[in-house]
């Protein structure tokens, strides 16, 4: 039976915390709750976890600056112990990097670690194939200039951005660019980010041997969340690091806004497995770092939680799961995985710059719909696949000034 099939008790007992099946195959409620309870009357340590083989050890709530443009949400994370920054070199068309650059280069290297992304110079939306213009000399270059924008000789991790496909993985210039970086000292690191195709990617990074780190969506809303927990438990064992993605599913049940997830309640929810080190969530004001940050020293899940994460699985929400079910019956052969996260990236991030960065790479007209009748798209969590799209590429006819 699948996660989408199973009610909220039955979800709870086999999802939620899934690493202790003995408690929770009798498990209610209140047991799971005390079950999860640390001592919290006084004030706890901050939880930290080893990345893998690398040596590094993280709190389990970092930062992901994706959509932070306020220098002073860094300098106070770091006050509260939040140690790890993730960035990318394509965020806010490069202004992400450069402000954390603006702002490490006042504290001392060995007290903050930087991961960055670099995406392959060309890549299939449809097949998730790089190009024939994928090299390792483009990426490399881009990585220069990404080392350039953060004031830094290195970066802690270096991550080849957005993969999904075994084929994508291991590539052979991808995999070159990787190994030469780490050789020049450029990247202590290396790894890639998926956003679908989760547990394929993270499988071949195993066989592969060479990435260190995954980069990886990870939330109480997949469907597949069980195949993606075994993926993360093999790559733990092989001695990968497991990050965590996307933990808040998009943050809204709804595009007006009027139905939040739970968000912290969310993020506990992937940290329950401890072979996840840490999770990147967006953090974009000082309401959201303070929330955020206290998960640092407590990982108990009270009963409203459990309750709201129970309640969101019946909640079509923004958040694509990537599955691809709907591609077959897509006539144009849209690569509509891409096209929901930028529907997500705008209603439910309040972020169309990012989406409008990621629909202008595909390539796809604004009025694609428009007079398609033999179109048999089905989503399968529900979402209506041609009126979001619609809806969201009409950004692409918005000059990017804009909305920066």
């Amino acid at each position: 039976m699948g996660t989408r099939d199973l009610d909220r008790r039955t979800f709870l007992r086999t999802t939620l915390l899934g690493g202790s099946s003995a408690l929770l195959a009798s498990a209610t409620l209140p047991d799971i709750a005390r079950s999860t309870a640390r001592a919290s009357t006084f004030e706890s340590p901050i939880i930290r976890r080893k990345l893998g083989k690398t040596g590094i050890e993280l709190p389990i709530v970092s930062f992901g600056v994706m959509r932070a443009d306020n220098p002073a949400l860094v300098h106070e994370a770091l006050k509260l112990g939040i140690v790890h920054f993730d960035t990318a070199h394509g965020y806010q068309r490069g202004r992400n990097e450069e402000m954390l650059g603006e702002v490490f280069k006042n504290y001392p290297r060995d007290s903050f670690v930087i991961g960055t992304k670099v995406h392959p110079e060309e890549i299939d939306r449809k097949t998730g194939i790089p190009g024939p213009a994928t090299t390792s000399k483009a990426f490399l270059e881009r990585l220069d200039t990404s080392l350039k924008r953060l004031r830094l000789e290195y970066v802690d991790i270096l991550y080849v951005h957005e993969l999904s496909r075994r084929d994508a993985v291991l590539h052979p210039e991808l995999l070159e660019a990787l190994t030469l970086a780490k050789k020049a000292g450029k990247a202590r690191h290396i790894g890639f980010s998926t956003h679908r195709n989760e547990p394929e990617a993270i499988l071949a990074a195993i066989d592969g041997g060479v990435h260190e780190v995954v980069l990886s969506s990870i939330n109480f809303k997949q469907a597949h969340y069980a195949e993606v927990k075994h993926a993360v438990e093999k790559a733990a064992q092989a001695g990968i690091g497991i990050i965590a993605m996307k933990t808040m599913a998009g943050a809204f049940h709804d595009r007006e806004k009027t139905k939040p997830i739970n968000c912290k309640a969310a993020l506990k929810f992937v940290l329950q497995d401890e072979n996840v080190t840490t999770a990147i969530p967006g953090i974009t004001n000082f309401d959201h770092l303070t929330v955020n940050a206290s998960v640092n020293t407590d990982l108990t899940m009270t009963n409203q939680e459990l309750e709201d994460l129970a309640l969101g699985q019946t909640q079509g929400g923004l958040y694509c799961q990537g599955c691809e079910h709907c591609i077959p019956g897509c006539p144009k052969g849209l690569p509509i995985p891409d096209i929901m996260r930028a529907y997500m990236y705008t209603y439910g991030y309040n972020d169309p710059e990012s989406a409008r960065t990621l629909l202008t790479s595909l390539d796809v007209p604004d009025n694609v719909c428009a007079g398609c009748s033999t179109c048999t798209a089905v989503c399968s969590k529900g979402f209506a696949i041609s009126e979001r799209v619609t809806d969201v590429m009409r950004l692409t006819k918005v000059p990017a000034e804009f909305i920066t």
